[in-house]
C-alpha cells in the first residue's frame, strides 16, 4: 500500500482554504479508494509540520482547540534524499514514515508559488500538480501574462510596478496609471483566492487600491476592466496529453467580481449572476454556470486558449486557466492560472464525469509517470575539476 502524505495549511493568506481542499478533496477521496496510506501534514502558521490523524477533522480547525492541540504535540522533522520520510514523534524517540508520494493542497505563498515542489524535487519525491517552474510562473501574474502575451493570445492592458517604487514616488505610478481607462482592477501580483483585489472607478480609489495591494505583496499590477464581461474559468488535468473540464461561468455582477468574500462567504452571493432556472450550480467558489452557456465558436475558443495557456505556462498534473471575455467583440483574455485550484475544482470535474476518487487517482498516477520520466534524467556530471586544485 502506498503512502501519500497531503501538504495543507502553510505560512499564506490562503490557509484556511488549504485546510478545506485538503480534508474534503483530497484526503477523504484518497482513503475511498481503499489503495493508499494517507498521512496529513499541517504545516501551521508559524511553519511548523505536524503528522497527526486527528488533523483529518474539520472540528478541530473549526474550535478554539487547535493551539491548544499544536502545542501538546511535536513538530514532525523530515529527512530529504531519495525520498521523503517523515519523522514523527513517538513516545519513545520518533517513528520514520516514507513518503511514496506527495500531495501538495497548499494554496499561495510558500506552496502553489513553487516553494513546497522545490523541497519535493531536491527530495526525489514524487508529487502531485504543477512543478517548481510552472507554479513559481502561473503564481507570478506579471510573469504569467508575459509569457502568454508572447505567445501571441491576448492579455488585458495594464502596467505594474515594485511596492517599494510606489512608496518612493507614489505620484510617477499615478501618471503611469493615467495611460489606462476606468474601471481599472489593483491587484497583488502573487496572490490568489482574489484577495487584495480592488476595483476603482476613479482616481482618488486608486492610491487607496494600491496600498491594499502593498499590504499583501511586494509586486502589484494595475490593469483595464473588460468591457461586457464574461468570466469563465476553465480546469485542465494532464501534462502531455490534456483533458479539459468544462468552462465554467461564475455568476457575479461585474461591479460584484468574484473576489474572496463572493467566492467563499456567501456562496457566490446566490441570484446576483442573474442565472437562469437549473443551470446554476454550487461549487467550491460560489455560484456556477456549468457548462457556461456561451457561442459554440467563442466556448471552443475559449478551450483552445485555456489549453494554449496550459501549455505555454508548462503546468502538469492540474491547473485551472481563468479568462475573461469581452461578450460583445467576441474577444477572450488571459487573466491568469491557478495551479493548485481550490478544492482542485471537484465540483467542475464531476460535471464533466469525473468523480472525486477518480479524479485524485489520476492525479497520483500523473504524479508517478512525471517522476518516472525525470528519473531517466541525468542531474551530476563526472569531472577532473578538483583535481587541479
Amino acid at each position: 500500500m502506498q503512502t501519500i502524505a497531503v501538504f495543507f495549511g502553510g505560512q499564506s493568506a490562503e490557509h484556511d482554504v488549504s485546510i478545506i481542499t485538503a480534508l474534503t478533496s483530497i484526503i477523504t477521496p484518497l482513503e475511498l479508494t481503499k489503495k493508499y496510506r494517507v498521512i496529513p501534514v499541517y504545516i501551521a502558521k508559524d511553519g511548523r509540520w505536524y503528522v497527526s490523524e486527528k488533523l483529518k477533522n474539520i472540528a478541530l480547525y473549526q474550535s478554539s482547540q487547535l493551539a491548544d492541540f499544536l502545542s501538546r504535540v511535536k513538530p514532525t522533522g523530515v529527512i530529504c534524499g531519495n525520498g521523503m520520510k517523515l519523522l514523527v514523534p513517538a513516545r519513545v524517540g520518533r517513528k520514520e514514515i516514507q513518503v511514496d508520494v506527495a500531495f501538495p493542497a497548499m494554496h499561495g505563498t510558500h506552496g502553489e508559488d513553487g516553494d513546497l515542489m522545490g523541497v519535493f524535487e531536491m527530495a526525489g519525491v514524487p508529487y502531485v500538480g504543477c512543478g517548481v517552474a510552472a507554479s513559481a510562473v502561473a503564481m507570478d501574474k506579471v510573469l504569467a501574462k508575459q509569457l502568454v502575451y508572447a505567445e501571441g493570445l491576448p492579455v488585458t492592458k495594464g502596467i505594474w510596478f515594485m511596492k517599494t517604487t510606489f512608496e518612493l514616488d507614489p505620484k510617477a505610478i499615478q501618471k503611469q496609471c493615467e495611460g489606462l481607462t476606468y474601471p481599472l482592477f489593483v491587484k497583488p501580483a502573487h496572490l490568489g483566492s482574489s484577495i487584495g483585489i480592488t476595483r476603482v472607478t476613479n482616481k482618488a480609489e486608486l492610491t487607496n487600491a494600491i496600498e491594499v495591494a502593498a499590504h499583501y505583496d511586494d509586486k502589484i499590477i494595475v490593469e483595464e476592466a473588460v468591457g461586457n464581461l464574461i468570466e469563465v474559468t476553465l480546469p485542465i488535468m494532464g501534462s502531455e496529453d490534456l483533458t479539459p473540464a468544462l468552462l465554467e461561468r461564475p455568476l457575479a455582477r461585474a461591479e460584484d467580481f468574484f473576489d474572496f468574500d463572493t467566492k467563499y462567504m456567501h456562496g457566490g452571493k446566490k441570484g446576483k449572476g442573474g442565472a437562469k432556472s437549473g443551470k446554476g450550480v454550487s461549487g467550491s467558489q460560489g455560484y456556477s454556470q456549468i457548462p457556461a452557456e456561451l457561442p459554440g465558436a467563442v466556448y471552443d475558443e475559449a478551450i483552445r486558449v485555456g489549453l494554449a495557456v496550459y501549455r505555454t505556462l508548462g503546468c502538469s498534473g492540474i491547473a485551472r486557466v481563468d479568462m475573461l471575455i469581452d461578450s460583445k467583440a467576441k474577444k477572450i483574455y488571459f487573466n491568469e492560472v491557478n495551479p493548485l485550484p481550490g478544492s482542485l475544482y471537484a465540483h467542475n470535474w464531476a460535471h464533466a464525469g469525473v468523480s472525486k476518487v477518480s479524479l485524485v487517482e489520476r492525479l497520483v498516477a500523473l504524479a508517478l509517470e512525471r517522476h518516472a520520466a525525470r528519473t531517466t534524467l541525468t542531474t551530476t556530471f563526472d569531472t577532473n575539476f578538483l583535481k587541479q586544485f
